[in-house]
């Protein structure tokens, strides 16, 4: 189904960390190399070669926080974080940084203030975009995200403006690619204490939300502008289950200053319960329910007004040397006035060799996600992945989860306790020969109506990332997107080129 690639399967320095387990943290590797076609392998072995050179400054992919040693770990909501630990002077190390994160405005320490700021830049290129069929791109992107977060007692507010810009673009600008000035995240918040060891917690307004593995509701983290959702969420909370209901409607990202608004094309609901086997939380499973309605669903077989129902489920675990996560969905509704079923399932298994040098990280991912086998019929089969995460099956990538069959080997090593250097090769078929293939954004990215083959391509890519401070991550990935048969016989059919260089600095 949706691989939970990087950001929880692609991801260069932690990963799964989503909402029902915040407390689970663990490496995020990334693939490894693919038995392609020569010229594919002669462009690989030249940017390996010239990643191994940039190591030396770059480093960790977009998706994660800081290193995974270093705690408390910072998330990518921010609004997760505690740092209530530090009303202790025992328990402060002297960083600079913590006399910004734990403020206390009372004496009992119930009203205090936390602080906190993200800064990035990050440049992309790609030659032969769409392989061949568009102009190259290249620009850096740029961001800025300062955030206060006000404690009193059992309430909260909570306020993330951001400030974005993008440079050297050629092309026209994209409200995923700058903002402007605006406001992120912006939200009230009230908890209470119903029985013993069980809490409710009620906000309202506006901020990132990612349920589970992140495959269907996510932040969209990596791409210049996350995705941020206005509604209202309670989440009823013991020591081994969680269950959270929602209602959201997604915010429409504009360029000027200040012009966000709440979208009036879609709107989310639903319930996520999870379930914790253990104390660590390291080990569970989730449940769920999601609602989507969208007035202009665009696929291949049309446009119309969409209502997705999804029921889901997923496992997770991890025992410090042996990982896994899967997960299954099916979806009901209507699309254009017919109805609409699709499915999907996939997940990852990996393993980590600790006791031997460069500590690697062996992880097999794959997914199957249905796609539509019969544009004629009105019914519609393709899976609609609601709002997943920005980077998907790799750190760049111009393949989305929907009519998707895909297997990634990868390999994470680390060379030193704050770098790591992934290997990963991706290979993509169409799961029905009767649809297109999409963009992580939904986007038809090249019809299936004029061929029959199965076969995308391969990709493979390498990203090295460095925790140079506890509060600077530097990344940098290279990778090449070989064109199978199906692109061949649809278009242009060049390799793709994609280069990626980061800094992030958090705090």
């Amino acid at each position: 189904m949706h691989s939970a690639s990087a950001e929880c399967w692609p991801a260069l320095v932690i990963p799964p960390r989503r909402a029902a387990e915040k407390a689970h943290v663990r490496h995020q590797p990334r693939r490894s190399v693919w038995n392609g076609p020569q010229r594919s392998l002669t462009a690989v072995r030249g940017l390996v070669l010239a990643t191994s050179v940039a190591a030396v400054s770059v480093a960790a992919q977009a998706q994660v926080g800081t290193d995974i040693g270093r705690a408390p770990t910072l998330t990518i909501e921010r609004y997760p974080e505690n740092w209530t630990h530090l009303a202790d002077p025992a328990k402060r190390t002297g960083r600079w940084t913590e006399q910004f994160k734990y403020i206390p405005l009372s004496a009992d320490g119930s009203t205090y203030f936390t602080t906190g700021v993200e800064f990035r830049s990050r440049y992309e290129g790609y030659a032969n975009v769409n392989w061949g069929a568009a102009p190259d791109d290249g620009y850096v992107w740029h961001r800025f995200m300062p955030y206060a977060d006000f404690h009193v007692g059992k309430l909260r507010l909570f306020a993330q403006p951001i400030f974005s810009g993008i440079s050297g673009v050629h092309r026209a600008k994209r409200p995923v690619d700058t903002t402007g000035a605006d406001m992120l995240q912006a939200f009230i918040e009230v908890e209470s204490d119903v029985a013993e060891a069980t809490s409710v917690r009620l906000s309202a307004g506006r901020k990132l939300v990612s349920l589970g593995a992140g495959r269907f509701v996510d932040t969209r983290y990596g791409p210049n502008i996350p995705q941020a959702f206005d509604g209202v969420d309670m989440s009823l909370t013991a020591e081994a289950w969680q269950l959270t209901a929602l209602y959201f409607r997604p915010v429409d990202n504009r360029l000027d200053d200040f012009d966000d608004r709440t979208s009036t094309q879609k709107a989310l609901w639903g319930a996520y319960a999870t379930w914790w086997l253990g104390d660590s939380r390291a080990n569970g499973f989730d449940v769920y329910y999601l609602g989507l309605r969208d007035r202009n669903a665009v696929y291949d077989q049309g446009a119309g007004r969409e209502l997705v129902h999804t029921i889901g489920a997923r496992i997770f675990g991890d025992t410090g040397s042996t990982y896994w996560n899967l997960e299954g969905a099916i979806q009901r509704g209507t699309f254009a006035g017919h109805r609409r079923a699709a499915w999907g399932i996939g997940g990852e298994i990996g393993y980590r060799f600790t006791q031997i040098p460069l500590q690697p990280d062996l992880r097999l991912a794959a997914d199957v996600i249905s796609g539509d086998d019969d544009p004629d019929d009105p019914q519609l089969g393709t899976l609609n992945p609601l709002f997943p995460r920005g980077k998907y099956f790799a750190s760049q990538s111009p393949i989305g989860q929907r009519n998707l069959i895909h297997v990634r080997p990868s390999l994470t090593v680390r060379p030193h306790k704050d770098v790591e250097l992934s290997l990963s090769g991706t290979a993509y078929w169409r799961q029905s020969t009767g649809d297109g293939i999409y963009a992580i954004s939904g986007a038809l990215v090249r019809s299936g109506k004029d061929s029959d083959a199965r076969f995308i391509g391969t990709q493979a890519e390498i990203a090295i990332g460095w925790q140079a401070t506890p509060e600077l991550n530097l990344a940098a990935s290279v990778g090449v997107f070989d064109p199978g048969t199906f692109i061949r016989e649809t278009g242009p059919a060049e390799v793709i080129k994609l280069v990626g260089v980061m800094a992030n600095y958090r705090f």
